[in-house]
């Protein structure tokens, strides 16, 4: 290192020498002089700790991913990036040099050469271009839908009761129509009937979900919930030559529908989780996911929901994958789950009112004390592509605190062409297995063909597995009756979860319905038969 960079700089800099693989990110700032020779850099073993990237509009942080996952991808490593406003795509071409981008190189110590990622171009239920993402109404579960909803927990329970019916019962609920069906029949006389058991809808709660359903359903977001449901292991691929697939999530077709998109991408979390194998901490991330516009998840959760987030992001580290949440402040993220973040970048924040100063104060509290400078005052004077930045060493223990000037993506910095990402598309391995939508034999269509029976026959009971010698199932019966119980009382996610009557009554009964209930877990999502 040079003998004229401060000793202010060096020591900064003596923070970011990691021994490992690692990502670089540009180079320390002070007083607005950017040194090369400082490089600020992310372990790669750290990556599934979770970060943060945060900042006002304009300030550069789509740039920011843009740059961390065309990295990743070049050490193996898969990535999945929510397109929120439909610039994202350029990571698939090679970026174009400029002198912007040659000033910017040589400001930061960087050898730009123009490079493009193998990727992968998505859609929510075809809204779009990508191949289309689906999942079907059970596999989503009643926590997420009711948060799509906008449900009140009264209600949220009572949607968790129709679920709990339909799975035992043989209902499949594949797609909005099947549930609607389910909804209106629980109501009918005959339904309430075969609720007595169980619990009761009242009408005026399956009035509320009907008419949100009947909304979700206008505003086209019906073409989401169906078949062939999207297999998340498929976020998990490298190309032929060993870099990581970055999966693109195009969103602008449903910018008006943010509650639907947001949990979405939660569901996809949930899915992962339950599908893959504890691994502990890897040398580098099984995959890297980029969660855009985060305070939409947040905003208006139930304190279930919140929790069962909060769960997600702590234990989703040991499947080996990371999750960036990305904002505008830190605020944004309730405090248990920003606590979980140990990996933070932070874009220029404005100071323009009240609010805003109040919000830039805590965002300076949630940083480590830094003597090299006073965080409130350059993080309201940050450049466009400027972040200060604090990660964690590959000990674990966080890093100094550096202003930094960013590298430049070496991918191109906008969208590419509608021809070339309709090429894309088309000639993906996986357009044939989601493209087109299948419409099975479901709710839906078993409630109609009984109602059309002159004498309507009560939808059979499943058949307990037959019990073995000793009188083992009533008691694996009333162990598992004994556990829930447990668990409820105990407090945390599980206690939280089971304080819903409707998920209580499902577990209560799993252990003699296991021949044909779905089992539920985390967010009361299903999970996957392979």
């Amino acid at each position: 290192m040079s003998a004229l960079v401060p000793s202010a700089v060096r020591e900064i800099a003596d923070g970011y020498a990691f021994g490992g693989p690692a990502l670089d990110l540009g180079a320390v700032l002070l007083d607005g002089t950017a040194y090369a020779d400082a490089p600020v850099r992310v372990p790669l073993a750290v990556l599934n700790r979770h970060g943060l990237v945060a900042g006002a509009t304009g300030t550069g942080k789509t740039k920011t991913l843009q740059l961390i996952a065309e990295q990743l991808s070049a050490q193996g490593v898969p990535v999945f990036l929510a397109d929120i406003k439909g610039d994202v795509s350029g990571v698939a071409a090679p970026g174009e040099p400029g002198e912007r981008t040659a000033a910017r190189a040589a400001e930061v110590g960087q050898d730009w050469r123009p490079h493009g990622c193998p990727a992968e171009f998505y859609a929510l239920g075809g809204l779009g271009s990508g191949i289309p993402l689906r999942a079907t109404v059970t596999s989503f579960g009643p926590l997420l839908l009711s948060k799509v909803l906008d449900l009140n927990e009264t209600q949220e329970s009572s949607l968790g009761l129709v679920f709990h019916y339909a799975d035992r019962n043989g209902l499949e609920l594949y797609d909005l129509k099947d549930l609607t069906a389910v909804i209106t029949f629980l109501t009918s006389p005959e339904g309430k009937e075969e609720l007595k058991g169980i619990g009761g809808i009242s009408a005026a709660t399956a009035g509320v979900i009907l008419r949100s359903l009947t909304l979700l359903e206008n505003e086209g977001a019906g073409a989401f919930f169906g078949e062939p449901e999207f297999d998340t292991a498929e976020l998990l691929r490298t190309a032929d030559g060993g870099a990581g697939v970055v999966s693109v999530l195009e969103l602008p077709a449903v910018q008006n529908r943010p509650r639907l998109f947001s949990t979405f991408l939660m569901w996809l979390l949930a899915d992962l989780y339950q599908e893959l194998p504890e691994v502990g901490d890897l040398d580098r991330p099984k995959l890297v996911f980029f969660f855009d516009e985060a305070h939409l998840l947040f905003k208006g959760a139930s304190k279930a929901f919140l929790e069962a987030i909060t769960q997600t992001v702590r234990l989703i580290r040991s499947k080996g994958v990371g999750i960036f949440f990305v904002t505008q402040t830190p605020k944004d993220v309730p405090a248990d789950v920003l606590a979980q973040l140990g990996n933070r970048v932070q874009h220029a924040l404005r100071a323009f009112t009240p609010d805003d100063a109040k919000a830039l104060k805590a965002t300076v509290s949630t940083f480590p004390k830094s003597p090299a400078y006073d965080l409130g005052e350059v993080l309201t004077s940050l450049g466009t592509g400027e972040a200060v930045i604090t990660v964690l060493s590959e000990k674990g223990a966080p890093t100094p605190v550096a202003a930094t000037r960013l590298r430049a993506p070496q991918s191109l910095m906008g969208p590419i062409g509608p021809a070339a990402l309709q090429a894309a598309v088309d000639g993906s391995a996986l357009a044939g297995k989601y493209r087109d939508a299948i419409d099975r034999e479901s709710a839906y269509e078993k409630l109609a063909a009984r109602a059309a029976r002159p004498e309507a026959e009560p939808v059979p009971a499943p058949a307990p597995a037959p019990a073995p010698a000793g009188g083992a199932e009533p008691a694996r019966e009333r162990a598992s009756e004994r556990a829930s119980e447990r668990s409820s009382e105990g407090g945390g996610l599980l206690g939280s979860l089971m304080s819903n009557p409707a998920l209580k009554s499902f577990a209560r009964s799993a252990g003699t319905q296991l021949g044909r209930e779905i089992s539920r877990s985390l967010f009361g999502t299903s999970r996957r038969r392979r």
